[in-house]
């Protein structure tokens, strides 16, 4: 692992809401290319934006956000 990988469930969180890229980059105010380097783990996000992040889908920021990989939906380990 990367010393400096932030995971994190924003597509998750966009498909159980049906919100598109687009959509919440405009909420943001950020670029939408930006939602999809986030996604990939390509850009870690400062803390402000993470924490816009987390109130826009009205989770805590850890149901967001962590620095070790989610575990697949499914999985015993998500149990």
């Amino acid at each position: 692992m990367p010393a400096e990988a932030v995971y994190n469930r924003i597509a998750v969180l966009r498909a159980e809401r049906g919100i598109s890229r687009k959509k919440l980059a405009d909420a943001l105010d950020i670029h939408y290319q930006t939602v999809g380097y986030l996604e990939r783990g390509e850009y870690n996000p400062s803390l402000f934006l993470s924490l816009r992040i987390a109130e826009y889908f009205k989770v805590p920021v850890e149901v967001v956000f962590s620095l070790e990989p989610f575990p697949l939906l499914g999985s015993e380990a998500a149990k």
